[in-house]
């Protein structure tokens, strides 16, 4: 089932699937967690995020080619750095680049298969991690470099938490789906073109071990986003660093999710 979140003209916001002109049938969850089409449709006034997560989990520095690219070793164990709900934003939506993040240049583009938590996991071994997932939706980590490096004590969520530095959708796709979620093929593109184009059989870290990882000693609440990593390609490995800029449209494509479209524009302030 692909999934969208969005908002009625009442106000009210739902999950809902099957979407046919400007319509969608309401999904709900019952108590075992798993997604119920109620067959009741709405109409459609704006698109949200596919979820409003209850935390962001990111893992660094998890495909290979990626490592490669960095010149960084490969890690013994998942790199792992969150970033702030609040960063979170939809499908078709903006990415706004603040002024703080313009002069250098520096906001860069990561995608990633982004994978949803969909009942609480605690000590949960990688043999039975997938049964923890309601699904999967496509992300990009919008990353603001100088900040991430340079303004944090090595800290990197401020520099990947300014709002709308994460884009996910557009569906979140139930993991019935999905046959194999390490061996999709991903892709990421700018202004038209590929920048980025790998798939995730080049991770480090499976899912399962990143769920084993992340859920040791520590719930994962339903909700919760895990951002698996970027493959190589990204900007400022590149010579001359291709950031983005006001202007650009920024696709990140994954097999079997969809493309999740992202237009940048430069933040206002009213003060």
């Amino acid at each position: 089932m692909k999934i969208i979140r969005f908002l009625d003209k009442e106000g009210n916001i739902h999950s809902g699937c099957d979407v046919q002109d400007s319509s969608a049938s309401i999904v709900k969850t019952n108590s075992s967690g798993q997604f119920i089409d109620t067959k009741k449709r709405v109409k459609i006034k704006s698109i949200k995020p596919p979820i409003a997560p209850a935390a962001i989990f990111c893992i660094g520095l998890n495909y290979r080619l990626h490592a490669e690219e960095t010149g960084l070793e490969i890690p013994n164990y998942p790199v792992v750095f969150m970033k702030n709900p609040a960063s979170v934003t939809s499908d078709g939506s903006e990415i706004f680049i603040p002024e703080s993040c313009i002069n250098p240049p520096q906001v860069d583009y990561e995608a990633e298969l982004a994978v949803v938590i969909g009942k609480a996991a605690k000590n949960v071994k990688k043999e039975q991690a997938l049964d923890y997932v309601a699904g999967y939706t496509c992300a990009n980590d919008i990353s603001a470099r100088e900040w991430q490096k340079n303004a944090g004590a090595k800290q990197w969520i401020k520099g990947k938490s300014f709002d709308t530095f994460c884009p996910i959708g557009p569906f979140l796709v139930t993991k019935d789906e999905i046959i194999d979620p390490h061996a999709l093929e991903i892709q990421c593109r700018l202004n038209g073109q590929l920048l980025q184009k790998s798939s995730t059989s080049d991770m480090i870290f499976t899912i399962n071990e990143i769920i084993e990882y992340l859920s040791e000693s520590a719930t994962l609440l339903p909700g919760t986003l895990i951002l698996t990593g970027t493959p190589s390609g990204v900007g400022f490995t590149r010579k001359p660093p291709k950031y983005l800029t006001p202007g650009d449209i920024l696709e990140t494509e994954i097999e079997s999710i969809g493309t999740l479209t992202n237009f940048v524009k430069k933040a206002t302030y009213e003060r």
